[in-house]
């Protein structure tokens, strides 16, 4: 009977706690039991292939393939990110002259309808092609009128036929508000936040403003358009001030001179004007730039990533891991397969190119600069593709042959001689590059001049490099190391240079993964390193930028190449991620960019997991 009532009791209770449940929490359980319903028929599914295998990965953030599978907005100089309100503004003041025409404007000398002018404002760009400014200006407007009314004065004058005319003064304020388009940017694209390019740039400017005329009895306001032809010169690279020329012209109503009707039958002019040139300054205030993309959010990490691996009866699973090292500076952001119309492909750079896989375009000018011992510096050049011409380079790392050439003249010739061109470096202001390197980052100063030129290589990339990445990178226990020669001749193709930078052997047994198994998951993370010297504004977070959008960028080149390949065409995009470190940075207090520990450090890490069904 105490049993029996214990089980009223509960009962009781269960049936009371239902009645105080709410529409709310009602709706909450519903969710959770169709989520559970479909969690297991997932499972339901998996259990299809008899087996599973689960391995945790390390601390990642996986950003989807659809955040890469793009040309990213740094890459398009006419792409840019727009600031916040309280960027991008600017402060002016000009002085000048004009000369005033209006309903009788024929009469007199031109000297004698002159005026000075002067005016100051402010402004702000939206963009760096297009803003808006307002500005306030005072002067007069002189000239003669054969009509007397308020803005007459003096004795009469006569014309040729007897017909009398007086001087004419109006003394105005004007406030104007303009729409701003810089003609150069907006032709030539955006030139970056510190560069020496676009020193020189016009803008045109057209607006509406109000004109109140003083110094008369009866207060007059007349509306004011405005043109103007701007040309603005800066001195420095972050474009903090220049000075300006301008050609403006400001149209008044027709009754500004206070004629609207001639008395001689003529008919008036539809407008009045003021038309003249000033001189001034453009003062910008911080922030004075774009990005070209946002900086990225603080990665959050999931920790022990899980992976499911299916497996049927015999599987065979594995994880291959190899790492793709770069010269200094360089990610390939600009280059295929990222940018898919470049005539210059990353990968096959890194495989098989030479020097800054760049060309003179003018062979008879390098030809007689060289005879003369004059600098070639001035000399346009164009990039190449890594097999123009039956041309195969050394590649970078994949032998211990350094991937840049000498820049002596017997050199050029002989490689003229050979391939039909002259090979050229990368020129940037006073920095000559013997290796390629990113726009971004070619304006970089290095504290050495060695530096720009590759003059010894480890093989960090060639298979007989192996034991030295293993000793120095500590790659992962559970994975097994290739060597970036290997997987490009498994990939692409074992000719020129990379026979001899890979094993063939291991060639085979990575086309055996890549043929005969699947692959569950590919995952990149890009490193860089600590070196920078800039110091100019913020430097330090400048540098840190810097550094961190190479290391992505590079591991962006990487994938781009895998995703993108015939031989892993039926991956899942899904499968493909890149690692967003909160430090990618490695620490290098080496001056040298040309070091080992430099160059282990300039890298992109690949983890490929895959399973071959026997």
């Amino acid at each position: 009977m105490e049993n029996g009532n214990e089980k009223q009791d509960a009962d009781n209770r269960l049936a009371h706690s239902c009645i105080k449940c709410t529409d709310r929490e009602f709706k909450k359980k519903t969710m959770v039991k169709k989520k559970l319903f479909c969690i297991m028929m997932l499972a339901c599914c998996l259990c299809g292939v008899q087996a599973q295998e689960i391995i945790k990965s390390d601390t990642v953030r996986c950003e989807p393939c659809e955040t890469f599978s793009r040309p990213q907005p740094t890459d398009d100089r006419y792409r840019v990110v727009t600031n916040r309100f309280w960027d991008n503004w600017f402060v002016l003041g000009n002085v000048g002259g004009h000369a005033f025409f209006g309903d009788y404007g024929t009469l007199g000398k031109l000297t004698e309808k002159m005026s000075p002018n002067f005016s100051i404002g402010f402004g702000k760009w939206f963009t760096p092609g297009i803003g808006t400014k307002i500005q306030f200006g005072m002067s007069n407007s002189k000239g003669f009128s054969e009509q007397e009314n308020w803005f007459t004065y003096g004795e009469p004058m006569h014309t040729a036929d007897g017909t009398p005319y007086w001087k004419n003064k109006m003394e105005w304020t004007n406030f104007n508000v303009n729409a701003m388009f810089n003609l150069s940017r907006l032709l030539c694209g955006y030139e970056g936040k510190i560069s020496d390019k676009l020193m020189n740039q016009f803008i045109f400017s057209v607006g509406v403003g109000t004109v109140h005329q003083r110094k008369i009895e009866a207060q007059r306001n007349e509306w004011s358009g405005h043109l103007e032809l701007q040309y603005s010169r800066f001195f420095d690279k972050e474009k903090k001030f220049s000075l300006d020329l301008k050609a403006q012209g400001m149209f008044c109503q027709t009754n500004f001179d206070g004629i609207v009707l001639k008395k001689n039958g003529k008919k008036s002019y539809w407008w009045d004007i003021n038309a003249g040139f000033s001189v001034g300054f453009t003062y910008y205030i911080k922030k004075r730039h774009w990005d070209r993309c946002l900086p990225g959010e603080a990665p959050v990490y999931n920790i022990n990533q899980t992976v499911i691996m299916p497996q049927n009866d015999c599987p065979e699973y594995g994880t291959m891991v190899f790492y793709v090292f770069f010269p200094n500076n360089y990610s390939g952001r600009n280059d295929a397969p990222t940018m898919v119309d470049a005539p210059v492909n990353a990968i096959d750079y890194l495989a098989s190119g030479f020097h800054t896989q760049t060309k003179f375009d003018n062979e008879d000018a390098v030809a007689k600069n060289l005879n003369l011992n004059q600098s070639l510096a001035r000399l346009r050049t164009s990039d190449i593709s890594v097999d123009e011409d039956a041309v195969v380079g050394t590649g970078y790392e994949m032998s211990d042959t350094p991937i840049s050439l000498s820049m002596n003249a017997d050199s050029l010739k002989l490689f003229k001689e050979k391939n039909g061109y002259y090979y050229a470096p990368i020129y940037h202001g006073a920095n000559v590059w013997q290796y390629r390197v990113d726009r971004a980052t070619a304006s970089q100063r290095l504290l050495h001049e060695d530096n720009y030129k590759e003059s010894h290589s480890f093989a960090l990339n060639a298979h007989a490099g192996l034991n030295l990445v293993k000793n120095n990178m500590n790659p992962d226990a559970d994975a097994e190391l290739f060597s970036f020669a290997d997987v490009y001749g498994a990939l692409e193709n074992r000719e020129g240079n990379v026979v001899q930078a890979s094993d063939e052997a291991t060639v085979n047994k990575i086309n055996e993964i890549f043929t005969k198994g699947n692959v569950l998951y590919v995952v990149a993370e890009g490193y860089a390193t600590s070196q920078d010297n800039y110091i100019g504004e913020n430097a330090d977070n400048v540098g840190l930028e810097r550094n961190r959008t190479l290391a992505y960028n590079r591991a962006l080149t990487v994938m781009n190449w895998l995703r993108e390949h015939d031989k892993l065409r039926n991956v899942s995009r899904n499968a493909f991620s890149i690692n967003a470190l909160v430090n990618p940075i490695i620490p290098v207090k080496d001056e040298k960019v040309l070091g080992l520990t430099p160059k282990l450090s300039r890298c992109v890490k690949v983890r490929i997991h895959y399973v071959i069904n026997k």
